[in-house]
């Protein structure tokens, strides 16, 4: 069979099974990811029925999916909304660091791994993934939640700080001398900062550019500049999400609105194809022999993260539920971490970090879209009130003298 052919078959029936499986998803009440998650395992290397012509269109189908994931949520904010709780979400973001990052270099000392991959195994424990909780959010309806802006303060603060981690990691792993290291941080700096700048200087200058009354030249135009950005911000080791996340932002006004409109079906199909080749790319039998430290590894690290976002909805001043929202929300990781530990074994710091790297993305990204929906089960919340009533009743009523 030729191989376009076979391509299109192949694309064709898997569209087909993911349609299947998210009305099945919808009808008992859950997210769809950890089915596509499945679905990708079971058609990938090592899987029950191996995919051979797709792999390529899944690859970059995957790398749009998460673009248009983080620039559709950046349609739903202003400039002002982003700098706003970046200032008020910097704490939660040394927070999110230490918290996070700490457990897997421990880990990766424990097995006596060495410090260049206990760096890269903080990365891999410390990033949440933006992608996943994209998708969990809009599942879940809760993009108009107050605890929202909170979760994607934090989510930019992390992709903004791999502008500066990947940079020093790839000089540690490869050997890099100091300045070669200095000299890609500051350019990946300085273009974090330009796209900034842009959004916030000069958003309205950018949406005049689309055409808000032609919906045809709006899409291409929006969908090219989102691309364009993203792949710029690629080239000097800026997370491609960052520069998405940042053109959606400096989109504003009815140019906003319609383009997130036009760009929904996209995002959907995009969205599914990021899935199921994150599952394409792992082999189930490299993951059976670290399965259990890697599950040690993302019970610890999942409840790191539901500390971090419970702590940063407190100081922003959200009730409990929606602090409890916030931490199950950021337990995902995904597209960071598998960058991180390829950068790593490509470099031969240690072969075993990657089937362990996957194995806990995997366990996070199943068990994530799970513990998301946890806050509005009624069992919860009864535990939460509980929990609540004890507290009030345990704290003295210290009634003021007369004088």
């Amino acid at each position: 069979m030729h191989e376009t052919t076979l391509l299109l078959v192949e694309v064709g029936a898997l569209l087909l099974g993911l349609s299947l499986l998210g009305r099945l998803a919808a009808r008992f009440g859950i997210s769809p990811i950890p089915l596509y998650l499945v679905t990708g395992l079971a058609f990938g290397s090592g899987g029950l029925f191996p995919l051979e012509a797709s792999d390529e269109f899944f690859h970059i189908g995957s790398e749009i999916g998460v673009i248009l994931l983080l620039a559709m949520l950046g349609l739903e904010y202003s400039a002002s909304e982003l700098v706003g709780n970046l200032k008020s979400s910097k704490v939660a973001g040394l927070w999110d660091a230490l918290l996070n990052a700490a457990p897997g270099a421990i880990f990766a000392f424990l097995l006596g791994w060495g410090p260049v991959a206990a760096l890269a195994m903080a990365g891999v424990t410390w990033v949440s993934s933006s992608g996943v909780i994209a998708k969990v959010l809009r599942d879940l309806g809760r993009l108009g939640n107050r605890e929202t802006p909170t979760i994607l303060a934090i989510l930019v603060l992390e992709d903004l700080a791999m502008a500066f981690y990947l940079p020093v990691l790839s000089a540690l792993v490869i050997g890099a001398s100091i300045v070669q290291g200095a000299t890609s941080l500051a350019v990946a700096v300085a273009a974090v900062l330009v796209i900034l700048y842009l959004a916030l200087r000069h958003g309205h200058r950018i949406s005049k550019i689309f055409a808000a009354d032609h919906a045809e030249s709006l899409l291409l135009g929006v969908l090219g500049l989102i691309m364009l950005v993203a792949g710029l911000a690629a080239m000097v080791n800026v997370s491609t999400a960052v520069g998405a996340f940042l053109v959606g932002i400096a989109i504003s006004g009815p140019v906003a609105h319609l383009a997130a409109r036009a760009l929904t079906p996209l995002r959907d199909l995009f969205a599914a194809v990021f899935f199921v080749f994150f599952g394409l790319s792992t082999n189930p039998a490299d993951i059976v022999p670290v399965l259990l430290p890697a599950l040690a590894l993302a019970v610890v690290t999942m409840g790191t993260k539901v500390a971090t976002g419970y702590l940063a909805a407190k100081r922003a001043g959200i009730a409990i539920p929606g602090r409890w929202r916030t931490g199950f929300a950021l337990t995902p990781r995904g597209e960071f971490s598998i960058v991180i530990a390829g950068l790593a074994v490509t470099a031969g710091v240690e072969p075993t970090l990657a089937p362990v790297a996957t194995a806990y993305v995997l366990i996070t990204v199943i068990a994530g879209p799970f513990l998301a929906r946890l806050p509005d089960s009624a069992r919860f919340k009864s535990a939460v009130r509980a929990s609540a009533l004890r507290r009030s009743s345990a704290t003295p009523n210290i009634t003021p003298t007369p004088v």
